[in-house]
């Protein structure tokens, strides 16, 4: 049996071993090729150096990461460009700079998240503090829980069942308005003026203030209450300060979000599909009813859920329209109710005891930290809803 000879150095008479074909070849393809460890090093050495310059100067995060960014990007840069070559120290700056910039996007998040949760981790460990009111809870009892250091009373019940009551009211209101509207704009229209008109109105109510849906919400609840009265000749004994005014203005948010998400949705549909409904006869109501809609439902639902994440955390509008109780109001009809964003501010704003404040800050610290992880678990549950709706692709 032969064996292939394998490369290996040839002997010069006159001179060094030379290389041979095999390994000139290897040799070309390696050459030029920093080690995979090298940026790890130079990380590590870019944050002790960093760390140093940092302590000269008064040490702090902030001077921190500034110098070992800076040393990082350039000593990658200078070594790419002095052990590979240009071209490709310039793809190198430009990827650490996008890393850089990730990280910049990334820090207020982060700085956010953790000075809630370290702040608003001892409330929420409070006994009663999720399935407790604030009726009852005066100056005197914060007092007594800040001089001789007793638990912390009251809660956030009232203001967490204010919140899904007005969101379900407000996406009850919205999630129809902007499905029939997306609709419209997708199947129905050619483009004339009412389409048109119906986008760029859109357009503006995606940039409308807050506080201005709120007064718009008030004003409108208070126009309807003086026509109710004019018309059954009954002096309505209610104020525009309701649970369902608070729903009215979030939704006027909602509605905006709610038609851009569907509609994008809706245009992503293949059109095949809708031909197809078509050739066998299926009427156009029936083919959006049937086929349209269920193909873009993932998209649809993490859209609602989106935009209920967006509004859930609304203040100006809801201490407008809604007002602050202490104590659970369950009819959205009738009487004032709390919710969080709302709650939050008013113990921030308005200590239940203005000289011993601490209580109420630790009560809206856990009240922001609740509210944030329903945020958080909001938007992953869009992620998840896309997840399980969406099309499924059939296998060959």
């Amino acid at each position: 049996m032969t064996q292939t000879p394998t490369p290996t150095s040839v002997q010069s008479p006159s001179g060094p071993p030379q290389l041979s074909e095999g390994n000139r070849r290897r040799s070309s393809l390696t050459q030029n090729t920093l080690p995979s460890w090298l940026w790890m090093a130079l990380l590590a050495a870019a944050v002790v150096i960093g760390a140093a310059l940092s302590a000269l100067l008064g040490f702090n995060l902030a001077t921190w990461f500034i110098f070992t960014a800076v040393i990082y990007v350039a000593s990658s840069y200078f070594i790419t460009r002095t052990r590979v070559n240009r071209r490709r120290a310039t793809d190198a700056l430009w990827t650490n700079l996008i890393y850089l910039a990730f990280a910049l996007a990334l820090m207020p998040l982060v700085s956010v998240i953790w000075s809630v949760s370290s702040v608003g981790i001892q409330g929420l460990t409070e006994p009663g503090f999720l399935n407790s009111e604030m009726q009852g809870v005066t100056g005197l009892v914060d007092e007594q829980s800040q001089t001789e250091g007793t638990p912390v009373l009251g809660g956030i019940r009232h203001a967490m069942i204010g919140s899904l009551l007005i969101t379900l009211a407000a996406t009850a209101i919205s999630v129809p308005i902007g499905l029939m509207t997306s609709i419209y704009l997708v199947e129905y229209s050619r483009g004339g003026p009412l389409s048109r008109a119906i986008t760029f109105f859109v357009d503006v109510m995606t940039g409308i203030p807050s506080i201005v849906a709120g007064l718009f919400a008030g004003a409108a609840m208070a126009w309807f209450l003086s026509v109710f009265s004019s018309v059954t000749g009954l002096l309505s004994t209610q104020r525009s300060t309701l649970g369902i005014t608070a729903a009215i203005a979030l939704s006027v948010l909602m509605v905006p979000v709610v038609v851009r998400t569907t509609e994008e949705m809706l245009r992503v549909v293949p059109n095949e599909l809708r031909e197809a409904s078509y050739a066998l006869g299926v009427r156009k109501w029936r083919t959006i009813l049937k086929v349209v809609l269920p193909t873009a439902i993932s998209g649809i639902a993490s859209g609602v859920t989106l935009a209920i994440a967006r509004v859930i955390g609304e203040t100006a509008p809801i201490l407008v329209t809604a007002g602050f109780v202490v104590n659970t109001n369950w009819n959205l009809f009738q009487g004032w109710m709390t919710a969080l964003p709302v709650y939050i501010f008013r113990q921030f704003q308005n200590p239940t005891s203005p000289n011993f404040s601490d209580p109420s800050e630790q009560r809206a610290w856990a009240a922001a930290l609740v509210l944030i992880l329903i945020v958080m678990g909001l938007n992953l549950f869009a992620r998840l809803i896309a997840t399980l709706f969406a099309p499924k692709q059939a296998g060959r």
